[in-house]
């Protein structure tokens, strides 16, 4: 029988795998020639992720219980950090999509852009760290 509980674990390793990765294919671009086009598929990998953070995080705030105690505490824990996610992400993807758009060469901008990033990066890693907390110490699912 299918349980709605199920949802928000379907949709949760999306974000931290597009985001990572995305993440540093942006920083290979740096270092590595145009040609290769780490910085297109950085950004089409930021997208995607954008979509999936909003998407496990409603997935999460819909689809998953309410919790008490320690477990409630790490849960909202968790939730802190999935909002930093999707919002760090989310402004990331906006001023990039602009920048794009406008074909600005902005190096503020830019730095801006991948501090987002960056801090995306990690906050959905300690997302993953506190959700994984949930699910293998406590058996919350």
């Amino acid at each position: 029988m299918f349980d709605s509980s199920h949802i928000h674990p379907m949709f949760v390793h999306f974000p931290i795998a597009l985001i990572t990765v995305g993440f540093l294919f942006d920083i290979l671009s740096l270092f590595v020639k145009k040609e290769y086009n780490f910085l297109k598929f950085g950004y089409y990998l930021m997208i995607l992720g954008t979509i999936s953070s909003i998407t496990a995080y409603l997935t999460g705030e819909f689809f998953t219980e309410e919790l008490n105690g320690i477990t409630g505490e790490i849960k909202e824990n968790h939730e802190i950090f999935a909002k930093i996610t999707m919002f760090a992400i989310a402004i990331a993807t906006i001023l990039r999509t602009y920048m794009n758009y406008k074909n600005i060469e902005n190096a503020k901008l830019k730095w801006l852009v991948i501090t987002l990033y960056a801090l995306s990066m990690i906050s959905v890693g300690i997302t993953g760290y506190t959700g994984g907390t949930l699910v293998y110490n406590y058996a919350v699912h």
